[in-house]
């Protein structure tokens, strides 16, 4: 049974691993807050792009043509949250 359990553990551990390099938007262990909330923002804005319904809702609220709403997302899914943090410098290094 126990052998039974550990094969299931890395059948579900294998599946994980093809299902985040196959998608970007899962992330792994590594990925930091920014990455992580980029990933969310790209893809609520695909989904908002890609459903026509959306697009009418969103450009009846801010009064604008369908077509400038769409091209005002694709816009922002350039950089949706800003640019990136700096990255951090190691302390070891205090030559």
């Amino acid at each position: 049974m126990s052998e039974l359990a550990g094969a299931d553990r890395f059948n579900i551990n294998s599946q994980l691993e093809a299902l985040q390099t196959r998608y970007v938007g899962t992330g792994h262990a590594d990925v930091s807050k920014y990455e992580w909330i980029v990933n969310q923002h790209r893809d609520s804005l695909a989904q908002y792009v890609g459903k026509h319904s959306m697009l009418q809702y969103f450009a009846v609220a801010e009064n604008e043509s369908i077509s400038r709403v769409g091209y005002q997302m694709k816009q922002k899914m350039l950089l949706p949250c800003g640019l990136p943090p700096p990255p951090k410098e190691e302390e070891g290094e205090d030559e």
